[in-house]
């Protein structure tokens, strides 16, 4: 898996228990599915369909500084599914797992759309054919 993106725990990012809000770390994932299936889909327009399979393994602290990994599962005609971990970056140890992110491909009015990608496109293949 790729660990793509770092985040650092910050006040702002604390539930009462002073741990990492479980729901700010959803946004962060979400968020970063999204970007990823942009970049190899090659489209603006994706929404999340379904997460499942959350795993809250451990929490992070304010200060600790975390790193989100997706890697795909499967490229589905409209969709693709993406797995992630989120990971202390000093200590490697999960703060959560989660098994299935499907992504959904639209065109610019908002309809599902077929993606025709089959496999994961690294940009610089992209960019030298």
């Amino acid at each position: 898996m790729r660990f793509h993106t770092r985040k650092w725990i910050k006040p702002e990012d604390l539930n009462p228990n002073s741990s990492l809000f479980g729901g700010r770390l959803l946004e962060w994932i979400d968020e970063e599915a999204a970007l990823y299936a942009i970049v190899q889909l090659e489209n603006q327009h994706i929404v999340t369909k379904y997460i499942a399979e959350i795993d809250f393994k451990s929490s992070a602290l304010q200060g600790d500084v975390i790193e989100i990994g997706i890697e795909p599962v499967k490229f589905g005609n409209t969709s693709l599914t993406l797995r992630c971990e989120v990971r202390n970056m000093m200590t490697r140890e999960t703060i959560i797992s989660i098994e299935k992110i499907v992504m959904v491909n639209l065109d610019s009015k908002g309809n599902v759309k077929p993606h025709g990608k089959t496999k994961v496109e690294y940009i610089k293949d992209r960019l030298n054919p």
